[in-house]
């Protein structure tokens, strides 16, 4: 028997926007519009009479603000919600909040040339993503409580989430000196890392627990074009090493983080004696813009597999499990985030299923692993 669809409920103070969300979603027979609400108050009731499973969020509306609202649900009847942002560097940031309170992902509002083609094909995506994510309580104080719903059907039912392993993790104070013994590289050394729904909150967890003093890092995290460069700002501003968004033709060093532009995808190469990278707005892999697979494969490319640390954390469907499963052929230490720790099984399962896994690691074991790898691999010391 087939599962029943997917119920959404759209929350937006505008008309055309809710009109958009609703032919996007409604194009796919998976999916169903149960509602629209203008304003988190209509919302609140709509939640109660319609029981949806999913929410997509507007940020700035009238009477209270997504955000606020978001903190609010989280709180008293926990759902996965997929923010709808502007792409204004302060709904760039509040939109990074929401994924911090709890939000699953992001994406760009509709513009006035969305149409039921990619835009609204990703959209479903994220809403299917989503369906199967874990969500937790956030506690706060409000007055608003809304009566909790029966838990949806799901074609796999789900087990209960376990508390988010990433709650044990505390995060470094940001710094740009190294304590503790210094240590050098080759350049050859790269640590490579792919992450999507989920990716944003469990890469800040790895990130904020790493000393400056590693390999080169280059990142895959499946996220919208104008929001790759707020995330990389605020973990620049969280992290002791240094965290940006990658540009074409940078070259990859120690104590540097460079993540992939949205809608780019971020190509490895191998230059006098130096990885450096290269963007471009190729055909999507498995849907996205970056894709992990597109990282990995020129790593491997790159020579870089026996120099290579790759970890594969949460998210829906398989990118990266290929690329990383090349990596692992040629010679480099492969890491996929365990099942109780994710947000969204698909990726890690994927790559653990094909053999591309090495090692299985909750989240919050993630950066003593890079740790240690940086130790194994650190250049002798000489002395003086």
């Amino acid at each position: 028997m087939a599962s029943r669809r997917i119920r959404v409920l759209i929350v937006d103070d505008s008309a055309l926007v809710r009109k958009a969300l609703t032919d996007g979603l409604s194009s796919d027979p998976e999916i169903e519009v149960v509602g629209t609400a203008i304003d988190p108050y209509v919302a609140r009731d709509k939640i109660l009479q319609l029981n949806p499973d999913i929410l997509t969020l507007d940020i700035e509306m009238p009477r209270m603000d997504g955000l606020s609202f978001l903190k609010l649900i989280m709180q008293h009847r926990p759902m996965p919600v997929i923010i709808i942002s502007s792409l204004t560097a302060g709904g760039s940031s509040k939109a990074l909040e929401a994924l911090q309170a709890g939000a699953v992902d992001i994406m760009a509002k509709p513009s006035g040339s969305y149409s039921a083609s990619a835009d609204s094909a990703a959209l479903c995506a994220k809403v299917k993503a989503a369906f199967h994510a874990k969500v937790r309580a956030h506690s706060g104080n409000t007055t608003f409580v809304t009566r909790p719903a029966a838990p949806p059907p799901s074609a796999a039912p789900q087990a209960a989430p376990a508390p988010h392993r990433a709650t044990a993790v505390h995060p470094a104070t940001p710094h740009r000196t190294q304590s503790g013994p210094q240590r050098n590289f080759s350049h050859k050394q790269i640590i490579l890392m792919g992450a999507s729904t989920g990716g944003t909150e469990a890469l800040k967890a790895v990130l904020t627990n790493l000393s400056a003093n590693l390999p080169g890092i280059c990142i895959v995290q499946h996220i919208p074009a104008h929001f790759s460069r707020a995330f990389a700002e605020r973990l620049n501003g969280l992290c002791a090493l240094e965290v940006r968004e990658a540009k074409h033709g940078d070259r990859v060093q120690p104590g540097l983080a460079l993540i992939a532009p949205g809608g780019f995808h971020i190509v490895l190469r191998r230059s006098g004696g130096f990885y450096t990278v290269e963007l471009n707005e190729g055909p999507m892999v498995h849907h996205q813009r970056p894709a992990v697979d597109i990282l990995f494969d020129s790593a491997a490319r790159a020579g870089a597999g026996p120099n290579a640390l790759a970890l594969l954390l949460t998210g829906m469907g398989s990118d990266g499990a290929a690329g990383m499963l090349t990596l692992k052929e040629a010679g480099a230490t492969t890491v996929a985030q365990d099942e109780a720790s994710c947000i969204v099984f698909g990726m890690p399962r994927e790559a653990i299923r094909m053999g591309a896994a090495q090692k299985i690691l909750p989240l919050d074991q993630m950066a003593g692993c890079i740790e240690r790898y940086a130790s194994d691999v650190a250049l002798p010391s000489v002395s003086a």
